[in-house]
Formats: C-alpha cells, structure tokens, sequence
C-alpha cells in the first residue's frame, strides 16, 4: 500500500485549508473535515474514478457528504483535484453567491452530485443513487459491455444516523442488495450537544447488520491509512450487500480542542491555526497554501480519471455498433430529452366519459405512457392498490436472488418509508438517467417534508403521486384528510402542486410535471369520482389556470381545484335559478405554473370588474392571491362518507351559492373591483 510523507502532506493540506476558509468565513464545522482528511485522501486518491473536467460523465463514481456540514472537506477536495472550484471559491466559503455555500449545493458547485445538510438526507439519496446504478447497468449492460459499473461512496456522521430517514433508506437498501453502496461512518463521538453519550449509545454496528448490511471496523481513523484502504476494498468485494465501515476518528484532529463540540460548529481561534500549522509543517503567517507536490499528486489521479473517460467513450463509440436502439436511449436521456412524441400517448377525454376518480386517471396516464418513457421508475409507499401507481405487467425492482423481480424492473416497493422514499427519489433523479415517481397518500407527503423541499432547491425533476387528497376521502377521517398539505407545499419555492378536476387536467399534470426538467411535482388525487368538464382541454391546463364557464355579464367568478370545479359548475345553474345572478368558473389546477403565465392571461382569467371567490375543501390561506373572499376548511375534517363529509361542511351547490350571494353583495358596493391580480408587484425576488 506504501503510503509516505507525501500523502501526509495532502492529509493535512485538507485540514489547514479546511481551518483557513472557515476562519476567514467567521463560520463553518472545521471538525469534521480535519477528522475526516485521511479517509477522505484514501478514498478520493485510491479508489474514485472521475473526471474533474467532466463532472457528469455517467460511469464516474459518485460521492456523497451526508454530514454536509462538513462541506469545506468536499470543496477542499474538489479544488485539489481540479474541478472548476477555485482557490479564490475557497477564499469566498460561506459567502453572498459563492458556489462554496454553507451547504453542499448540487446545482451551483461542479462536482456535488446531491444538494446535502439537512441530516440523513445525504445517505438516503446515495441509497437513491445505488437503485438508479443498478436499474442502469441492469437495463443497459451487455456482455462485453460494462457501461455502468460506478460505486457510489457516502460520508456521514451520527447525525445522520439519529435522523429516522437514514434508518427507512438504509433498511431498504439492505432488503435490494446494494452491493454498489459504500458508507463511511465518521464515528468520532460528537454532536453538536457534546459527547454522543448524552443522547446516542445504540449498537450502531449491530443495527446494520441487522438491516442486511457488511459492516468492517477501522479503530484507528487519524492514522491508520493501511486498514482504511483495506476496508473500502473489502467493501467493494461483497457484491450482495450495501457495506458500512465504521471508522473512528477524533473531531478536529490537531486542533488544541481536538475530540470535543467545540471543534464541531465554529471557526478555530487564531492562535489554534497557528499552533496547527507548525504541527502539520505549513508557515503560521501563510493562509490558503497548497504545496505543488499535493497538486501534482492529485491532478494524476484526475488525469488517471480522464483517461478512464476516455476509454469508456470509446466502448459507448462501440457499443452504438451493437446496439443501436440501447445506446440512442441512453444518450437521449442523457440529455433529459423525453423521446419525440410521448405526449400523444396522454389520455385526452370528453365531457360523454364516464365519472372517475383522479387517482385512477393517474393510473391511466401511467399505463399509457410508461412504454414510451422507459426512464420512469416508480412505486409506492406500501398503498399501490390505493395510489394505483402500478401498471399492469410491470417488473418488480428486486434482487434476483429474492425471485420477486429484477433489477431491471420499473416498480419500486418502498414499503411505509414515506421520507425515505422522497429521499431516495432524490438520488434516483439526481443520477441522471431516470425520473422517478412515488405514491401515498396526499396528507403523508407531509412526512417527507424535508426531503422535498430539497428536491425543490436542487431542482430535480420527480413526481408525488399524492391520493386520497381531501375529506372526500371519507371515512378514515381527520388523522387522514389533509388540510393544510397544499398550502405547504404551494408556498415551497419551485415546487409544482397540481389538484386536476379531471382526465385532462390530470393529464396536463403529468406532460408539465415530466417536460418540466428542474422542477419537482405533487399532484394530489381523489379517491372520489370525478366528472369529465365541458370546458377543460390538456392545452388549457397546461397554463396552470383557465376559464372552464364563461358567462357574459358575469356577476361572480368561482374559482376552484380537484374535486370542487365540478361543485362550482353545479352552482352556475343553482345561482341563475334560485338569485338571478350569472357566474363564470375558473380552475386553477396548479398555482406556481398560473403564476409563470403573462399578466395579460392572468388577467383574462380572473379580469377586473368581477368579484370572486375560492372554493376548496382546504385552508383557505393563499387563495387571497387570486380571489376577494374564500371558501375552505380551516380546521380539521371529520369522519364519514365523503357526501355526507362534504355537506357537513356545506361543500355543495347551495352551500357554495350562499357564500357567492354575500360575495356578491358585499362587493356591489365597492366601485372599480380590480383583480387579485392587479397589484404593484407580484413577488419579491
């Protein structure tokens, strides 16, 4: 193995800038990053193949900084090996538009496959990343032909560990076998409340064997090169099964706070850098030094890397030979191209269709179009009879060894691993060959709350099948009726929630969910059935909002999602019969791609002049952007069948007409009504 001085001078070049760039930010976790160098100058110089001028060739392995805290390890380690982050990137850690943020941001830094910090998250996403390898190698792979046979690595640390989402996606990984899945476990007994002994004193070890994992020791992680190195090797020969090597280190290592939580969270004092580097033999007055030997050194593995690029493009090249529909497939979703003309496979209906449930309108597009977009990749949590997320004569995504499907198969039983799953779903997308989608029940996304809204920062494109989307789920009652679920995640920046009202809108959810190539999707679904509309078209509803009734001389815009459009269509003819009043309809399935259109639509849609007023079995909170008064629910649902729900909380005709004839009332009096609409600004930026 023969390590020498030289590697103990990258080693410790990693933990001096590490201490540098966090001193001159007044903030950052040296820790972990100082703790973490060895492994880190093993794993990265040893066994990583990548390209630093190409970081997304597909066959690079991919790593992962589940403690992303500790992020000035990674950009240390990208800036020394050549990516385009540079010293003067360094100098700007944790600053105003640095692409060396706080956080590990896969969209702003070359190099960061995953957009980490929040703890747990990291790890679930490299699960995500392993299921995504093995779907692709198992899908593409040829004899003679290994096209895809990277690793995925993960760092993470006892955070990640105390967080429940780490334990649902490193269970299921352990169940699918992912033996492409190598996780270092920084076990250097801190947290930020201090000792972990204070909060944390489970048998790790024993809790990953018990979930299928191989589990190799390293007790000494500040010196012990050697057995480092012999580990991540023995790792990568368990085929069957994810590995974890726990490796114990000293936070902070050189630090005079060496191996305490004062180390974890804060900058080292100066004299504390001083000390540190004449320990480590670096010029106390200098700052931000890198030695030309330690570049030397890892700019050849990075050529090592380059030239492995090299090869592979040339077995793609001749893979194209052979296999010419594999490998136009493959580079087209390379590129995120859905295949021309999919869209043709979407389902399109007319108001003489029969009454059906949006949930199983979703099950219709997926039967329809997963044939044409091979990339789709989906499953459920633990509901696919209630999500209806399977198609008929799908493969199941298993091990072979279980003989419950392969890893070729599309289906992916998450079993009742909610946050996990959205995590995953995270690393599936982010490996970038598939999209994948994911069900449950509309108010159980609520639990995955985290995961998504890193989906939304890092903008992947995924899909949450999300049934069972209001009280007219019925009898489970409130513990299941969501409320407040939609206004969530409507207030979650770049984050698509579409409530169609029927097959075509549940359709034009699905084309800008899956055209839209940055940006996650929730699409919230019925389990009652739902009338085909008169007004609605897959063209209008890609705008996000439209007039499905239009009335000349309109007193009243109703304006409603889901299962209400069709409750504010019965009122039209209620309110000519019993008040004399005429009103138009508008449905809004989805407010973020409503608000992308032009001003001048917008305004066609819910124009001055017209009082209006929103109808949705839900918080009314939000809805004041597009209407003057507001129908909801602003508590908790109740228990029963959903008509019986619905007319408890008058969600009906004449319910829904009282309230529009004090809209109407209320507002005659006040001249020039202007829309919602129209105001100053529509947001800040």
């Amino acid at each position: 193995m023969g390590y020498t001085e030289k590697d103990w001078l990258a080693i410790n070049t990693i933990r001096v800038l590490a201490a540098d760039a966090t001193a001159k930010a007044n903030s950052g976790h040296p820790g972990a990053p100082m703790g973490m160098a060895p492994v880190a100058h093993v794993l990265f110089n040893k066994f990583m193949k990548f390209n630093p001028k190409n970081p997304k060739w597909l066959n690079r392995d991919r790593f992962v900084l589940s403690n992303g805290h500790g992020c000035m390890l990674q950009y240390a380690l990208l800036h020394l090996f050549g990516y385009a982050v540079t010293m003067d990137d360094l100098k700007t850690f944790r600053t105003v538009d640095s692409i060396c943020a706080g956080h590990p941001e896969s969209h702003d830094t070359p190099g960061v496959e995953v957009t980490t910090g929040p703890l747990g998250q990291g790890i679930s996403n490299a699960v995500g990343l392993a299921i995504a390898q093995a779907h692709t190698a198992a899908t593409f792979n040829k004899d003679g032909f290994p096209l895809v046979d990277n690793y995925t690595y993960s760092f993470l640390g006892d955070g990640c560990l105390m967080e429940g989402v780490s334990g649902e996606a490193s269970s299921l990984a352990g169940h699918l076998q992912l033996g492409n899945l190598i996780a270092i476990y920084d076990d250097n007994h801190i947290s930020i409340d201090g000792d972990t002994n204070c909060a944390f004193t489970e048998d790790v070890v024993k809790r990953y064997e018990a979930y299928g994992w191989h589990v190799v020791i390293v007790d000494d992680g500040d010196h012990d090169l050697e057995g480092m190195e012999k580990a991540i090797k023995e790792c990568q020969a368990v085929k069957d099964k994810p590995s974890m090597i726990k490796l114990r280190t000293t936070i902070g290592f050189g630090s005079l706070q060496q191996g305490t939580h004062s180390v974890h969270g804060s900058a080292l004092k100066a004299d504390d850098i001083k000390q540190l580097k004449k320990k480590f033999g670096f010029n106390p007055e200098e700052s931000f030094v890198v030695p030309q030997e330690v570049y030397d050194q890892y700019h050849k593995h990075a050529a090592e890397g380059a030239a492995a690029e090299e090869e592979w493009n040339k077995l793609f090249s001749n893979y194209a030979n052979k296999y010419k529909s594999e490998h136009a497939d493959l580079s087209r979703r390379l590129t995120g191209d859905l295949p021309e003309g999919w869209e043709k496979s979407l389902p399109v209906y007319t108001p003489k269709d029969d009454a059906i449930a949006s949930r199983k309108l979703s099950e219709t597009v997926l039967t329809k179009i997963e044939g044409v977009l091979p990339e789709l990749i989906g499953g459920s949590a633990d509901l696919t009879g209630s999500n209806l997320t399977r198609w008929k004569g799908a493969v199941d995504f298993q091990p072979p060894s279980t003989g419950l499907g392969d890893y070729s198969g599309r289906y992916l039983r998450y079993g009742v691993r909610e946050h996990g799953m959205g995590a995953i779903m995270n690393g599936i997308a982010a490996y970038g060959t598939l999209i994948p989608f994911g069900g449950t029940f509309l108010n159980f996304v609520s639990y995955a709350a985290g995961a998504i809204r890193l989906s939304s920062l890092s903008q992947q494109r995924l899909i949450w099948v999300a049934t069972h989307d209001s009280i007219g789920l019925g009898e489970d009652g409130p513990t299941h009726q969501p409320i407040e679920t939609l206004t969530h995640f409507r207030a979650l920046p770049n984050c698509m929630v579409w409530r169609p009202a029927d097959g075509n809108e549940t359709s034009a959810a699905y084309y800008v969910a899956l055209t839209s190539k940055h940006t996650p999707s929730i699409i919230a679904l019925s389990r009652q059935n739902l009338p085909q509309l008169e007004g609605s078209t897959i063209e209008k509803a890609i705008k996000g909002g439209y007039v499905t009734h239009e009335a000349e001389g309109a007193d009243i815009t109703l304006v409603s999602t889901g299962s209400e459009v069709c409750i504010a269509i019965d009122t039209v003819k209620y309110l000519a019969d019993n008040h004399g009043l005429k009103a138009r309809v508008v449905s809004i399935p989805c407010f973020e791609v409503f608000d992308a259109q032009s001003k001048e639509y917008r305004l066609s849609v819910l124009p001055d002049g017209i009082p209006s007023l929103s109808i949705e079995v839900m918080s009314t909170m939000g809805w004041e952007r597009y209407t003057h008064e507001q129908f909801g629910l602003n508590r908790f649902g109740a228990s029963g069948a959903y008509k019986d729900v619905y007319k408890k909380f008058e969600f009906t005709p004449e319910g829904v007409a009282k309230r529009a004839v004090a809209t109407v009332d209320f507002w005659k009096s006040v001249p020039n009504v202007r829309s919602p609409i129209n105001r100053a600004f529509q947001q800040l930026i």
